[in-house]
């Protein structure tokens, strides 16, 4: 295949595969937690067999020879499994889930533009010796009765299941629910009566089928509930709010061969997966760089129309009337404001998708260190724009390394200090009324020992989480005396701060407790393009500060701040309090802060901002306005200033900075005046 082709299909190749591999990652910890619990596996086994065939198939297309190998030997063990119905025991798991890695690298290195390595040798041959030593001693196959009403409605591969579970000796049932307005006020609902058969046993599916109107089936319809359980008649009954007769044991009996899958590893009933042809079932696959392109679009037109906004209000200071031209104006932020939504909307993906990874790497984690590790992961409904998220994703594997490898206690020794074997990380996300995600990484591990860390930093013992905060986020600190695969550079809490807050402009948050735990905040907005914005006036020059970061805007009256006896013995700007409804405010001029030689005015407005809960103010001349701006980020390190993360234009072709205020206050609450 020609260059131009493979550039014409690397980019939904590289989508597609990506998709195969976070599913196949899933299915794996599937295959792991029904294994251990003596379940049927069939379904993730299944699923992970398509997604191999799927991307060796979309592999040999574009000529990726290693990842085809590789795909290859992990389906051809895979298709023995599912066929004879074996259980893949821990050792297949972790090789299957190395298998899974290898190919992610060799992905990886093809999205670089980097050579792909070959398949390794080792894991091939142990693929193909376990495929091998899998065919060994099948399993015999049964089939259910799923009667005349069912034999249609149920594919191939779910009768399968249901015949796999009968021949492990469990109970292949039918449950038929019949919803009426009764049983809705009483709180039975399909929805209800599903989540409580799917904890008695294994779903497998839900079949609503058409009924004569009655008294009894007011609705004229009926759903069929297939379950493979242990749980006895009268548990099943209860749960599903119906009389036991209405529970229906499938009848069974053995085949002499399977017929799920072709010579070739289809399933016989199936269409063809290779989804780079496959019909989108209403979804458009765009790549990343179009809608960048359609967001440096609109920027220019957010830029125009300041320029727009100019001109009106010249045209109106000579006496023209513009009235009309201001509701064209007005109507035309509105439709951009509209448009930028609806951009925005196609760039964000959601919380839970960007977190599918963490599992296998927490399975991972717990493997090398020998701890008991279970994870909890609640994204709610948050979302986020594809390039925070890109961004993001780095620091919250660094948080949950580090919480693996230092927080949580072996198992031995949680059980001396009488907490359950089983250490607990919680990853936990919400999206705040501010245009701000929030992300929360939690332990109930051992918590950090201040002493220790302030013994190796060759520091004080910190009194505050902020202290100690400033103090682990300090490059090439690590409490690890020797280097592990994990941990022990110094590297992860100073990536962490780094992305949080200087690349995302976002808040980074501790609180520990010794023999509790540890939580870490991350707070970043939603997406980091186009932002809305205060503008103000300042020692003569305009700046813009997110209006995220901001918590409130004050009128200051400077014979009201009062200048604590300290602050003549602390190096930088000078720092004052100020009263405000109760609460003491650190407050500081903000040409001082940035040197730019201004006298300060007898009256400013000032602006509120809070580092970790606690509030500090900055004295301005005077608030502009409020606008939606585009940040250019400043990239080049001769210009890169502290507390200037990049700029944007108001329309007159001046460039503008954009202020981090929470660096900034971060610098001037340091004893030195500068950042910790």
């Amino acid at each position: 295949m020609s260059s131009f082709d493979l550039k014409e299909f690397l980019a939904g190749y590289l989508l597609e595969v990506d998709e195969h591999l976070r599913s196949a990652g899933r299915n794996l910890l599937d295959v792991e937690r029904l294994s251990a619990a003596h379940q049927s596996t069939s379904r993730p086994v299944r699923e992970l067999f398509r997604s191999m065939h799927t991307i060796k198939g979309l592999s040999a297309m574009i000529g990726i020879e290693p990842v085809v190998e590789l795909a290859h030997a992990m389906e051809a063990a895979l298709r023995v499994a599912d066929r004879g119905h074996l259980r893949l025991d821990p050792e297949a798991i972790d090789l299957l889930v190395r298998g899974v890695r290898t190919i992610q690298a060799r992905v990886a290195a093809l999205a670089a533009g980097a050579e792909v390595p070959p398949a390794p040798r080792s894991m091939v041959d142990a693929l193909v010796a376990l495929a091998v030593a899998r065919t060994a001693a099948p399993a015999a196959r049964v089939a259910v009765d799923l009667r005349s009403d069912l034999s249609q409605k149920v594919s191939s591969a779910e009768a399968q299941e249901l015949g796999a579970a009968a021949a492990a000796g469990r109970r292949a049932v039918r449950i038929d629910f019949v919803p009426s307005p009764a049983r809705s006020e009483a709180g039975l609902n399909i929805t209800s009566v599903r989540e409580r058969l799917a904890k008695l046993g294994d779903l497998v599916k839900v079949v609503p089928l058409p009924v004569a109107r009655s008294p009894e089936a007011p609705g004229g319809i009926v759903f069929a509930l297939l379950l493979v359980t242990g749980a006895d008649d009268e548990a099943l009954a209860v749960a599903a709010g119906v009389d036991p007769s209405a529970v229906l044991a499938l009848s069974s009996a053995p085949v002499a061969e399977p017929v799920l899958l072709d010579d070739d590893g289809d399933d016989a009933t199936s269409s063809d997966d290779d989804g780079l042809l496959g019909d989108g079932g209403g979804v458009v696959r765009v790549p990343v760089a179009r809608l960048d392109d359609a967001l440096e679009r609109l920027s220019a037109l957010v830029v125009t129309r300041f320029r727009l906004v100019r001109a009106a209000a010249a045209l109106a200071s000579s006496g023209v009337d513009v009235r009309e031209l201001n509701h064209i104006v007005q109507e035309s932020g509105q439709r951009l404001r509209d448009l930028r939504g609806a951009i925005m909307r196609a760039r964000m993906i959601s919380v839970a998708e960007l977190l599918e990874r963490v599992p296998l790497v927490v399975r991972g984690l717990s493997r090398t260190t020998g701890k008991e590790v279970r994870l909890e992961i609640d994204a709610h409904r948050a979302e986020l724009d594809k390039a925070v998220g890109e961004r993001l994703f780095p620091a919250v594997l660094h948080l949950i390394r580090n919480a693996v490898d230092h927080a949580i206690e072996p198992p031995a020794e949680r059980e001396r200090l009488g907490k359950p074997r089983e250490g607990l990380i919680r990853v936990e996300c919400h999206e705040r009324a501010n245009n701000q995600l929030e992300l929360v990484v939690s332990d109930d591990g051992r918590g950090i020992d201040r002493a220790r860390v302030a013994e190796r930093a060759g520091r004080a013992v910190p009194a505050t989480a902020e202290e100690l905060l400033a103090l682990i986020v300090a490059p090439g600190l690590t409490t690890r005396d020797q280097v592990t695969t994990t941990s022990g550079r110094g590297l992860g809490m100073d990536i962490v701060k780094r992305i949080t807050v200087e690349q995302l402009r976002g808040d980074l948050a501790l609180a520990t407790e010794p023999g509790r735990g540890t939580h870490f905040t991350l707070r970043v907005p939603l997406t980091i393009t186009i932002i809305d914005a205060f503008s103000f006036s300042c020692a003569g020059q305009s700046f813009v500060v997110p209006v995220s970061m901001v918590d409130e805007i004050l009128e200051v009256d400077r014979d009201r701040v009062r200048r604590p006896p300290s602050s003549a013995d602390r190096a930088g700007p000078p720092i004052g309090l100020l009263d405000r409804r109760g609460e003491t405010v650190p407050i500081c001029d903000l040409d001082a802060c940035l040197e730019l030689g201004h006298a300060p005015v007898a009256a400013s407005k000032a602006i509120l901002v809070r580092r970790n809960g606690r509030p500090f103010a900055f004295a301005v001349d005077r608030m502009l306005g409020q606008h939606e701006v585009v940040v250019r980020p400043v990239d080049d390190p001769l210009v890169r200033v502290a507390g200037v993360t990049g700029s944007t234009d108001l329309g007159d072709g001046r460039p503008i900075l954009v202020i981090d205020l929470l660096a900034l206050s971060a610098r001037m609450a340091s004893p030195d005046g500068v950042s910790a």
